[in-house]
């Protein structure tokens, strides 16, 4: 729990108030590696503090190919919030790819306690204009970079995730093959 209060004081100064919501709310759990937070075609329902490891978001395409969209690397908050806003069913599915500790709640509870208390929802605020901000930064790093600097970005906004997951994972999400991602990390060295 003290994790996520020093991720949740990123955002800002949390009251006592705010704590103790917190720790009324939140349930320790774990996903071990391949565990699913959510699934594609489900409903979401929750969300979740990853205190420590990493989860990807993902999609399949038409041929069976799955790309990845996103790292989550703790501390982060998972959960498919799209999903969670529509009321649609999940089309980005996560996956635990190490081991991670989580605390997850659902997120009707968060919304209801939202309601009459500008703190919880300045901070969800604050989290969503976070995921939107990456989101954006990716998409234009996506059309605008070559490769290499692609994965120079990665390698310096997720340091040490090369020696916890596999390489064909950050090749997907680098949009390149595994093939292109050894060439790229050879002249690195």
């Amino acid at each position: 729990m003290k994790n996520l209060i020093l991720f949740l004081n990123n955002f800002g100064i949390v009251s006592e108030s705010m704590l103790a919501y917190a720790k009324s709310i939140f349930e320790l759990d774990e996903l071990k590696k391949g565990d699913y937070f959510i699934r594609e075609g489900e409903y979401a329902n929750e969300i979740a503090f990853l205190e420590n490891g990493v989860v990807r978001a993902f999609y399949t395409g038409c041929q069976g190919k799955e790309y990845n969209k996103t790292f989550f690397v703790g501390p982060a908050i998972i959960g498919s919030y799209a999903a969670l806003i529509s009321k649609e069913k999940n089309r980005l599915p996560q996956q635990a790819l190490t081991d991670c500790t989580i605390w997850r709640t659902r997120f009707d509870t968060v919304e209801r306690l939202s309601e009459n208390n500008y703190e919880i929802e300045h901070l969800r605020r604050k989290i969503a204009e976070k995921f939107f901000v990456q989101n954006e930064k990716k998409q234009l790093e996506m059309a605008l970079l070559e490769a290499k600097e692609r994965y120079l970005i990665f390698n310096a906004e997720h340091p040490g995730i090369e020696d916890l997951i596999p390489q064909y994972h950050i090749a997907s999400y680098l949009s390149i093959s595994p093939t292109q991602l050894s060439r790229i990390r050879q002249k690195k060295q």
